[in-house]
């Protein structure tokens, strides 16, 4: 899957650097579309592959706000007590 996401990344990018290229030098509504295309594959072909495999083996809940997760994180916060000052600092003048 890495070897995969590195391959259209470089495909995407030579995409770019020709869109570029043709933009420049030859003629420019050929650069834009082909600028146009690599954009095109970057959102719908390139970001759901990285997100697949970064998501593998995760589960959605850990990372969603439900009354469950926010009461945990309130009870984590609640739990700590407060800080206390130093006293050195206070005696040290």
């Amino acid at each position: 899957m890495r070897a995969l996401i590195k391959l259209v990344f470089l495909l995407i990018a030579a995409g770019f650097a020709v869109g570029i290229y043709f933009n420049l030098y030859k003629d420019e509504l050929v650069g834009e579309r082909i600028i146009g295309i690599s954009v095109l594959a970057s959102a719908f072909v390139l970001m759901p592959l990285f997100l697949a495999h970064r998501w593998k083996g995760k589960r959605l809940q850990d990372y969603t706000l439900t009354k469950e997760n926010m009461d945990r994180m309130n009870n984590k916060t609640s739990d700590k007590p407060p800080e206390q000052k130093d006293d050195k600092d206070e005696n040290s003048t």
